[in-house]
């Protein structure tokens, strides 16, 4: 029987063997074909993407499960998570200010991958068992690509399964729950809090219960409220810190730059180092080429694919561009990270909050971390249960629900770094399938996004 510590050493070799140069050429490398292949075409309706997510385009009678808004934000609710918060603090942690520099290159590369993604989600839409319309990367390898590549598509699956478990979400909600709640109450110690834990986790996973038994379509009117209060929150305490470090601005921005080409802050030097911490993180972040996010889009209730994949592009910009960029600059306009002592992941951020909301900091970030992980948390159950259905049949798929609850208790009392290599790993894996279903079939979005964006152009003269 392997120990915790053999466990823990195993699942992050697993994940830096995974995420290795190969990986980020194909992420990174794929993003920038897109780009090119398309020529920078779907960058230019970002506009037109806001036409769609007020509903101008819409028609109710269109096959899928929720409109074009509520679908970015079950994504966004989806990739808005502790990554952002906590995901953020450890790339800087590990891989110093240059790694902020390199999860932006995600985010900007990711605009054309989620279009291409979402794209196909639509135009290769399968039916589960009982008839009904689903997307998402297992459909478009079968549905695009033919039966021979079936393999690919359980290899998502499969690792869906895993990733979208929610052991990171609980893991760092709990943590901070406790750091800021139980300790200074008495109710735990810093040693001593396995019970609180377990209890705190326990409330978590009932509350996450009683949205998901309403499916995607409840998850898509709650998500599509809380996704727009929570990045207005964080915000506001983004703006109130650059107010306060004005000064510092432009000297943090430049060494956000130049430590991503120089590697200075990170242990050894290594600029490889940097960018693979930073494009590690910055995927994780906004998910483009990880393909989970196709899975909300692919419910999105239109006829036309490339409507879709506009409305996906705006998916990088809000989470990695803006909400990552609010945490990364909180932690070095404050400077907590140069003195961090071993402080690592949520805690760091919320050291920093503290620095400029000394009273009230540590709870605004509660109730912002507490959004982020409970709206990640049922749209992740959305994407195992998928994932599940595919692989068992539709009328299984509910037996996803129990595990996944009992992993939020399990989540919560188990190591971060076992957590953190898990779910990158099993990322890694994801991003595979993803991207290779991509690129074999950008032609068939090409074909589909000139005649879509030659008659928008007609109709507008």
């Amino acid at each position: 029987m392997p120990t915790l510590k053999q466990v823990e050493i195993f699942l992050n070799a697993w994940a830096d063997a995974m995420w290795s140069t190969p990986l980020v050429i194909l992420l990174v490398g794929g993003g920038l074909f897109f780009m090119i292949y398309s020529r920078f075409r779907p960058y230019r309706y970002f506009g037109h993407a806001i036409d769609l997510l007020r509903g101008k385009y819409s028609d109710p009678n269109d096959p899928g499960h929720i409109p074009h808004s509520q679908a970015l934000a079950t994504a966004l609710s989806g990739t808005l998570g502790l990554g952002n918060i906590a995901g953020v603090a450890i790339a800087i942690s590990m891989g110093g200010p240059g790694a902020v520099f390199w999860m932006w290159v995600t985010a900007i590369v990711g605009v054309s991958t989620k279009f291409y993604t979402a794209s196909l989600a639509i135009m290769f839409r399968g039916k589960d068992a009982d008839g009904s319309v689903q997307g998402g990367p297992m459909y478009v390898i079968t549905e695009g690509m033919g039966k021979r590549w079936y393999p690919l598509a359980v290899l998502f699956a499969v690792a869906c399964t895993i990733g979208a478990l929610p052991l990171f979400q609980a893991n760092q909600f709990i943590q901070l729950l406790r750091d800021v709640i139980a300790i200074p109450a008495g109710m735990a110690t810093a040693d001593d809090h396995f019970t609180f834990d377990l209890l705190s986790s326990a409330i978590v996973a009932t509350l996450v219960g009683l949205v998901i038994i309403g499916r995607i379509e409840r998850i898509g009117r709650i998500t599509v409220k809380l996704v727009p209060a929570m990045v207005l929150m964080y915000l506001f305490m983004t703006v109130t810190v650059l107010f306060t470090y004005a000064a510092d601005i432009p000297a943090t921005l430049l060494l956000i730059v130049t430590d991503a080409f120089t590697g200075e802050a990170v242990a050894g030097g290594s600029i490889g180092a940097v960018i693979l911490i930073g494009v590690r993180r910055g995927a994780f972040s906004n998910e483009a080429g990880i393909g989970t996010e196709s899975m909300a889009h692919g419910a999105a209730k239109t006829q036309q694919p490339i409507r879709e994949g506009v409305v996906a592009m705006v998916g990088p910009v809000v989470d990695t561009l803006v909400v990552c960029t609010c945490t990364a600059l909180i932690i070095l306009l404050t400077g907590v990270w140069q003195s961090a002592d071993g402080i690592e992941g949520v805690t760091l951020t919320a050291r920093a909050i503290e620095q400029v909301f000394p009273e009230t900091g540590i709870y605004l970030l509660l109730v912002m971390v507490g959004l982020l992980s409970f709206s990640t948390m049922v749209t992740m159950w959305f994407y195992g249960a998928k994932c599940t259905g595919f692989l068992l049949g539709s009328h299984r798929q509910h037996y996803y629900t129990p595990v996944y609850l009992a992993l939020l208790l399990g989540g919560a009392v188990v190591s971060m770094d076992v957590v953190n290599g898990l779910i990158l790993a099993t990322y890694a894996t994801m991003a595979i399938p993803t991207m290779i279903s991509a690129l074999y079939l950008a032609p068939k979005v090409n074909q589909a996004a000139k005649i879509y964006f030659d008659e928008l152009r007609a109709n507008k003269r």
